[in-house]
C-alpha cells in the first residue's frame, strides 16, 4: 500500500477514530496488550465485534477511566 493510500485510511487529528483495536486502546491507556485484553474479557472495558474483529469504542476508555477515578477519590486529591 502506498503512503498516500495509508493517509486515506488513517483518521486525521481533526477526524478522531470512534473505534480502536485492542492494541491501540492499550496504548491510549498506557498499559500492556495483555492487560487490555483482560479488561475487555472481564467486561471492565466494553468492546464490540464487527465480523471477526474486536474493537474498543473510545467512549468505553473514557468510561473506564472515570470509573477508576470515582473509586479512588483520595488519589485524585493527592495529585
Amino acid at each position: 500500500m502506498a503512503i498516500d493510500q495509508i493517509d486515506n485510511v488513517m483518521p486525521t487529528k481533526t477526524e478522531e477514530a470512534l473505534l480502536l483495536t485492542v492494541e491501540e486502546a492499550a496504548r491510549s491507556l498506557r498499559i500492556g496488550r495483555t492487560q487490555m485484553y483482560q479488561l475487555v474479557t472481564t467486561g471492565a472495558v466494553q468492546s464490540v465485534r464487527i465480523g471477526r474483529l474486536r474493537r474498543v469504542p473510545v467512549e468505553s476508555l473514557h468510561d473506564y477511566v472515570s470509573m477508576l477515578r470515582a473509586h479512588c477519590p483520595a488519589q485524585r486529591n493527592a495529585a
